[in-house]
């Protein structure tokens, strides 16, 4: 069987619900609010197929982490990658860090080399500017 490409930008269009039934793979990318927070729980990690996995690379509070972690370990979805956690730095652990197949990240997935590589030529573009007749990136 192959993997349903679901690409989706959830703004209420379907039931979060239904989005979580039908896809293989949710990546959270939204901010954290009160509303959000808690947002996959255990109600909604127990609708997603036992073969998805589930990725946040946005803010740790929208997972509850317990409930990730108590799904993984029961195989009730098939894995999870995260680069963010509620407490960072994580103070006294995660039930992430002992959870089945949960790959988890410093908070740094944003630091290729080549991201690197651009932060520094703009920031050394912008010391070089910075007393000429032209600017960039400028913050007023």
């Amino acid at each position: 069987m192959g993997m349903r490409l679901v690409m989706h930008r959830w703004s209420g269009g379907i039931g979060l619900e239904e989005l979580l039934e039908v896809s293989d793979v949710v990546s959270l990318h939204c901010p954290l609010f009160p509303e959000t927070r808690g947002t996959i729980c255990a109600s909604k990690l127990d609708r997603m197929n036992p073969s998805a996995f589930l990725l946040n690379t946005s803010r740790g509070p929208l997972v509850v982490e317990q409930d990730l972690g108590d799904a993984l370990n029961a195989g009730r979805i098939a894995g999870a990658g995260v680069d963010v956690l509620c407490v960072e730095p994580p103070a006294g652990g995660s039930p992430l860090f002992s959870a089945r197949n949960c790959a988890i990240t410093p908070h740094i997935a944003w630091s290729t080399r080549e991201a690197r590589e651009r932060l520094m030529g703009v920031a050394v573009e912008n010391l070089a500017l910075f007393d000429g007749p032209r600017r960039r990136h400028v913050v007023a």
